[in-house]
């Protein structure tokens, strides 16, 4: 595992525990007090209530987050065990390579939720689409050694990351427009 994996690893996959950790808290806060307004909540389109109390926010019966803060726990640990010289195995890479693959998958059916569900966005929620992206990326171009698709890795992400900006704008253009 390169260094600069291992420190995606550790980075990405931190940001990503911290916003699983920050939705929970919101979550039980809302659970104690069902007047609570998540401090993510600031419009009626950049909110974390709408997002929470939708029905994608529990896919598999529990609260998502849930699977945020296991998985992005085991990634930061991959990260810093990486960063102490640990060469993983083929077969963990691949496993890795199957979290992760899963995770931007369930990122990008929880954007399509987002714009076009739920009509709402969670700025926690965002963190993780925004990690989760570059961890598939990375993971994926380690697994596979994927030399000519290595030299394109910057404009490959620049490019994801726009196509979901424009699908965010158009989705809410009214609101950003008024």
């Amino acid at each position: 595992m390169s260094r600069g994996l291992a420190w995606l690893y550790v980075v990405g996959g931190g940001l990503g525990l911290a916003a699983a950790v920050a939705l929970i808290l919101e979550k039980l806060a809302v659970l104690a007090d069902p007047t609570h307004v998540p401090l993510c909540s600031l419009n009626p389109i950049v909110s974390c209530g709408s997002v929470m109390d939708s029905p994608q926010a529990a896919a598999f019966g529990f609260p998502n987050p849930l699977i945020g803060v296991a998985a992005f726990a085991v990634v930061v640990t991959v990260g810093v065990v990486g960063l102490l010289g640990f060469e993983p195995p083929r077969w963990f890479r691949i496993g890795m390579q199957v979290g992760v693959t899963f995770g931007v998958v369930f990122v990008h059916w929880l954007i399509v939720a987002s714009l076009y569900d739920i009509r709402a966005l969670c700025p926690y929620c965002m963190v993780v689409w925004v990690v989760m992206i570059p961890l598939f990326w990375y993971t994926t171009l380690d697994t596979f050694e994927l030399p000519t698709l290595r030299k394109l890795h910057s404009t490959v992400l620049v490019l994801w990351y726009a196509v979901i900006a424009a699908l965010v704008l158009q989705a809410f253009w009214s609101f950003w427009t008024s």
